[in-house]
């Protein structure tokens, strides 16, 4: 059926305007509900569906839900099952406070058609609280003197639950000076009253605890408790008494003022003010004793001598507040004490003692004397511990100090000695007295240096008289006997004596060099010193010092290799067709430093083509960085500086003449440049000479060449060896290259051929493996030709074999 509200489209969440429209519109039919308060969340309140008529069907396509208005979201409805379902604890006392019955209100809205249906849930309450007290216990006061049927008027307790769940019933325990009075009044207050009903007594009770207990009606029953406190207040109705008539006590003839003597007590049953005793003297000698009157303790304000008095009798009166005495004696025996200590006195006293005193030697003689008589005056003696003495008793009263071990004045120098005399009174009485003995030093140590060996540094060229090194040696002796001076002992150093070497300060132990050294010629030396204290006799001991003479860059490099000569030209020759790379020569050079100061570089300082030739930084190699053309010049001149990597560096330069050429006539083209270059200072006409004289050789050396190279082609080696110019291998000693690096390798050699003549060499022949080096004399290189020549002539050999076998030779 068609609702007439259906049109409005009611839907989940709207406006309470809506919702009255749709009540208005129908309700359909109501049920009501009653469950217990405090039920867990989804416990089932009641299949509404089922009790309402409406199909599940019906709930799920009314879009049935809860219209709670201000009753608070506490149940939920499961359209699934058509139930109720609690979905918060409910509080009944939060949720209706006192008023019953409780109960809550709310509406199921279906749609299409709109249909409301009110459900009514009951919530029944739950003896869920206990009765509770405004205060958890109370103070009452109340006068030991009050009368039966004194009124106390309390507090109610309080319970939220309603019905038989609230408080049913009051309880006071003990009941044995009072009573509980319980009434409900007309307007529904309780009033409940504590009844006096029988004397309290304060000296019994003091103070009294009651229970009072409030209990409700719930199965099972829920209790409350509140504690009441109750005071009794005191009268004035009891004496002071003392626990005993006769006190006794006693007190050192020396005691102090202030000592207490004794503390007299009386006690009074009474509280407060009422129970406020005093105290005071009846009859005392005046300057003696003094009482305190609030806690009776007599204390010692005088002085006391046994032998005049030796008891006193004091009689002490007790009083309250209200009048009420009592009194007591108290008797006072004065006790003699041993009030005299020993004495101490020194007779004889040692000071100092050597340290080599023998055992038993005397140090001090003592007397000790104590005022004391009988077994007070009686008296021992004793030293402090640890102390390399002895005391011992020689005559009455008379004791002497003894040495017991060897002393050690090294180990400790001084003692402090405490002489203890102590009575055989009770209690003892002692007294000490300390000495102050000192050790005298006896020359026993010598001195002893840091280290028995030393390492000093040295550069080498120092000036005569510097500081080099300085040793130390110390004497646990004292004064003079500590006193340390220095000497150097001879020794030999490399034939020489070592003070011309070095020389020490005698006090401070200072070395210094005695004149300059030099690295290359002494690199280190060792020298013996001795400590000597002044001691007698005296004592010493020794430490070696192993000084090291430093490198200095004082050596620049000198040239092994090539040789340079004033008179002889030396020439090393470059194919036109050589390689990029191709090695010219070598220069070799050493120096005599050590460690960095010798490490070499190379450098080409100047050439006549930069372009065409380097040389290797590390090795010393010439070699070609680039291809020879033919417009290279043949000669070829190049300036190499050495240098090493001392601080500051030296360096050497030598120069290196270079042929480019392939063949000896166009060397010799050049030649007489080379010879005006190396002898510019000879004559013009001798160069002109030799040069008309090595042409006219030349054709003759190329025809003997010929005839030779095919027929005494065996005999070359003998006859080059047999001839004035000697062979002569020669290797840089200790010099080695790998992989191009360092000095010469030793896979090239060279071979030098020279005359008598140290100006002018005969030949020269440098023949590493890849390259070939003429360097050659004019004058010695036709003398030779002119030799093989008269040689093949000897020989009949046709001229045509003459001339073949000597340009053979020649090249």
């Amino acid at each position: 059926n068609h609702h007439p509200c259906a049109q409005h489209g009611i839907m989940s969440g709207e406006t309470l305007a809506f919702f009255l429209l749709a009540v208005a519109c129908n309700v359909a039919a109501q049920v009501r509900y009653s469950i217990p308060e405090e039920m867990s969340k989804g416990s089932v309140v009641g299949n509404v569906a089922e009790d309402l008529g409406i199909d599940l069907k019906r709930l799920r396509s009314g879009r049935a839900r809860i219209i709670a208005g201000d009753s608070g979201p506490y149940v939920e409805l499961n359209t699934d099952k058509g139930t109720l379902a609690v979905s918060e604890r409910i509080d009944r006392e939060l949720l209706c406070k006192q008023t019953s019955p409780c109960s809550f209100s709310f509406e199921i809205l279906l749609e299409n058609p709109i249909q409301l249906y009110e459900v009514t849930v009951e919530i029944v309450d739950v003896n869920d609280h206990a009765p509770t007290f405004p205060k958890d216990d109370i103070d009452i006061e109340i006068m030991e003197t009050a009368l039966p049927g004194v009124r106390f008027l309390l507090d109610s307790a309080y319970d939220p639950d309603v019905g038989l769940n609230t408080i049913q019933s009051y309880s006071l325990k003990p009941t044995d000076n009072f009573v509980l009075e319980h009434e409900l009044r007309s307007d529904g207050n309780e009033h409940i009253e504590m009844i006096l009903q029988s004397p309290v007594d304060r000296e019994k009770t003091e103070e009294m605890s009651l229970i009072l207990t409030a209990a409700d009606g719930g199965k099972p029953s829920k209790t409350g408790v509140m504690k009441i406190n109750i005071k009794v207040l005191d009268a004035n109705d009891n004496a002071p008494i003392f626990k005993t008539k006769v006190y006794r006590a006693s007190v050192s003839e020396n005691a102090p003022k202030g000592t207490p003597v004794a503390t007299v007590h009386a006690s009074d049953a009474d509280k407060g003010v009422n129970g406020d005793v005093t105290y005071g003297f009846r009859h005392v000698p005046e300057g003696v004793f003094l009482i305190n009157e609030k806690s009776g303790d007599v204390t010692v304000i005088g002085n006391f001598d046994f032998e005049k008095t030796n008891k006193y009798e004091i009689k002490i009166e007790a009083k309250d507040h209200g009048g009420y005495t009592d009194s007591c004696v108290l008797i006072v025996d004065i006790i003699d004490v041993n009030d005299n200590s020993p004495s101490i006195s020194l007779t004889s006293f040692t000071n100092p003692i050597s340290e080599d005193a023998p055992i038993g030697t005397t140090v001090a003689v003592i007397n000790i004397k104590d005022l004391d008589s009988g077994q007070n005056g009686q008296v021992s003696c004793s030293i402090s511990k640890n102390t390399p003495f002895i005391i011992k008793s020689s005559l009455k009263n008379y004791y002497t100090l003894l040495t017991e071990e060897t002393l050690d004045r090294e180990l400790l120098s001084e003692y402090n000695i405490t002489i203890i005399a102590t009575d055989e009174g009770s209690p003892a009485l002692s007294s000490n007295k300390t000495i102050h003995l000192r050790v005298s030093d006896v020359n026993d140590n010598p001195p002893a240096f840091e280290r028995t060996s030393y390492t000093a540094t040295l550069v080498e060229n120092n000036s005569p008289g510097v500081s080099i090194f300085t040793v130390r040696a110390s004497d646990t002796d004292c004064c003079q006997n500590s006193r340390v001076s220095y000497l150097l002992e001879e020794t030999e150093v490399n034939g020489a004596a070592s003070s011309s070497l070095v020389s020490i300060n005698a006090e401070t132990g200072v070395i210094y060099a005695a004149r300059s050294f030099d690295y290359e010629q002494l690199r280190d030396f060792k020298i013996n010193v001795r400590a000597q204290d002044g001691g007698s006799p005296p004592l010493s001991g020794n430490a070696t010092v192993h000084v090291l003479v430093l490198d200095q860059n004082d050596n620049g490099p000198q040239i092994l290799y090539p040789i340079q000569s004033g008179g002889s030209l030396v020439a090393e020759m470059v194919p036109r067709a050589a390689d990029v790379g191709y090695l010219v020569t070598k220069v070799v050079a050493v120096d005599v430093d050590s460690g960095q100061n010798a490490w070499l570089s190379y450098k080409l300082q100047k050439a006549t083509d930069r372009a065409l030739f380097e040389v290797g930084a590390q090795n010393g190699e010439i070699r070609t960085v680039r291809q020879v053309t033919d417009k290279d010049p043949v000669k070829q001149k190049l300036t190499v500086v050495v240098e090493d990597n001392g601080q500051p560096s030296r360096s050497a330069t030598v120069n290196v003449n270079v042929a480019v050429a392939d063949s000896f006539p166009e060397v010799l083209s050049e030649f007489t440049d080379f010879t005006h270059e190396k002898e510019k200072n000879e004559n013009l006409t001798f160069y002109l000479v030799l040069a008309l004289a090595a042409v006219s050789f030349l054709f003759i050396c190329c025809l003997v060449v010929i005839i030779s190279v095919k027929i005494y082609r065996w005999r070359q080696s003998r006859l080059f060896c047999q001839s004035n110019l000697p062979v002569i291998p020669y290797y840089p000693p200790h010099y080695a290259d790998t992989g191009r690096t360092g000095t010469l390798q030793q896979m090239y050699n060279y071979e030098v051929c020279m005359t008598t003549d140290s100006r002018k060499s005969d030949c020269k022949f440098s023949r590493p493996s890849s390259q070939g080096v003429l360097i050659m004399d004019p004058k010695e290189t036709l003398r030779w030709l002119q030799k093989e020549k008269d040689l093949l002539e000897d020989l009949d050999v046709s001229e045509e074999v003459r001339t073949y076998f000597l340009y053979s030779s020649y090249l």
